[in-house]
């Protein structure tokens, strides 16, 4: 049991470490060495770095400390080890990578910069965030205002990339082009968060219309193993009854399952659709903050 909690702890920090370097080189490598800039506390330092030449490496640290400070004020002790651990990991890694001018990767191609940037810098935010961690930085901005107003989280890092990346206007030697190429940035970094977030973890909804119903449900319980719902339905024009299928399946296993019922009725109509969450059995649980266990026993007890 503590060999296998050793080891889980273990590969967080490692995923979480390699995340951090992917982060950093992110902005290290491409973004800043091209003059390009972003939302976030790391787009903020860039910008200062643009604007007044004191590099990332010196602002970064101490913003994100003074936040932490105020954080720990504001909300007592909402700061796992693992986001102070990022934080004083990237702090270090910001200081250190630009000694190494080998890392940079100098383009004339700004926008696929843009996107090679966003890519990496997604890969390693979502790293960091599916094992638990924190660069801090806006995350910290949210919680607080989270906490005394009635504002959400998404808001919050929205308005404060808009006012981060529309201080480049401010900065010598900047202007519109450099405020599109931090947009794409910022849309292609929230992309791909969500990509690596959510992955395999995507679900679809499949509704398949065929005369052979009967035939493909029992092909997808017992064959495919997926879970199958019948919906009576009536062809409007037709006017006759039949089933509509319903399955639910995760995004990698939508070619499979659609595969199969094609082979089972080459005419059947297929819709598909994104769902965006899906709760249950197989899928993801429901997180309500209570303890279910709890909950259990205490039905037992009232029920003595």
């Amino acid at each position: 049991m503590k060999t296998s909690r050793f080891l889980t702890v273990f590969m967080d920090y490692l995923l979480m470490t390699v995340g951090s370097v992917i982060f950093c080189m992110a902005w290290t490598s491409f973004l800043i060495p091209n003059g390009l800039a972003s939302g976030g506390l790391t787009g903020l330092c860039t910008i200062i770095q643009y604007g007044t030449g004191i590099p990332v490496g010196l602002t970064y640290p101490v913003i994100n400390v003074a936040l932490l400070i105020l954080g720990f004020i504001s909300l007592g002790k909402a700061f796992g080890f693992k986001t102070i651990y990022v934080i004083a990991l990237t702090s270090l890694l910001f200081d250190l990578l630009p000694k190494f001018p080998q890392l940079e990767v100098l383009m004339d191609e700004k926008f696929l910069v843009a996107l090679v940037g966003a890519s990496l810098e997604s890969i390693g935010i979502g790293l960091v965030l599916l094992r638990g961690g924190s660069t801090g930085g806006t995350d910290i901005i949210a919680m607080m205002i989270n906490k005394y107003w009635p504002v959400s989280p998404g808001r919050v890092y929205l308005y404060t990339d808009l006012f981060i990346i529309s201080c480049l206007l401010f900065v010598p030697d900047k202007g519109l082009v450099d405020l599109i190429y931090a947009f794409v940035v910022m849309l292609g970094f929230s992309f791909g968060v969500d990509f690596v977030l959510l992955g395999n973890k995507s679900s679809v909804q499949i509704l398949v219309f065929s005369s052979k119903y009967q035939e493909i449900a029992d092909h997808m319980i017992h064959e495919v193993h997926r879970g199958v719902t019948a919906l009576q339905s009536v062809g409007w024009y037709s006017q006759k009854e039949s089933k509509v299928l319903l399955i639910i399946a995760r995004k990698y296993q939508m070619n499979e399952v659609v595969n199969e019922i094609k082979r089972i009725d080459k005419q059947a109509f297929i819709s598909v659709s994104t769902a965006m969450s899906v709760f249950g059995e197989g899928f993801e649980e429901v997180k309500t903050g209570l303890n279910v266990k709890k909950l259990k026993n205490k039905e037992g007890d009232d029920g003595q």
